[in-house]
């Protein structure tokens, strides 16, 4: 079974009362979630604002630029993170969500350990240049792991 977009918007919906929460870990690779579903969940998030450990796992769904952007504004408020590791492996995200990603992130000054996957996506310079300036704006990282391998698309004109 998977969970789709109802499924991770519900999920977001309750973890939007839990305040206090701390520590969260979410494993919910290749669950066909879309961009209403990721920005859905990234609302929930967004109220756990005392949130200092996050591993969020959407590896292998659809959530695209503007689910990852959606997640990204919501991270923008959950300033307390220290550690946060993202896997947003394979989920059709170019270089807009990549770069609101990195601008949500700025505001994140507490990081200090970012694990962020973004490997298999169709991120290009622009993208990586959005995140890397949003990443400048996070004075007390001292751990960052980045993936970044892109598929290579070639186009032949006929």
């Amino acid at each position: 079974y998977k969970i789709g977009d109802e499924g991770a918007s519900d999920l977001g919906s309750g973890l939007a009362n839990c305040i206090n929460l701390s520590n969260l870990t979410l494993y919910l690779d290749n669950n066909q979630i879309g961009a209403m579903g990721a920005s859905g969940l990234g609302s929930g998030l967004a109220n756990c604002i005392n949130l200092s450990n996050l591993t969020l796992d959407l590896q292998r769904n659809n959530i695209g630029d503007e689910g990852v952007s959606g997640l990204g504004c919501a991270l923008a408020n959950c300033i307390n993170l220290s550690n946060l590791t993202l896997h947003l492996y394979q989920n059709r995200i170019g270089d807009m969500g990549a770069s609101v990603l990195g601008y949500g992130l700025a505001n994140c000054i507490n990081l200090s350990n970012l694990k962020l996957d973004l490997n298999n996506n169709q991120i290009g310079a622009l993208g990586a240049s959005g995140l890397g300036s949003g990443l400048a704006n996070c004075i007390n990282l001292s751990n960052l792991t980045l993936y970044l391998r892109q598929k290579q698309f070639i186009c032949f004109g006929l």
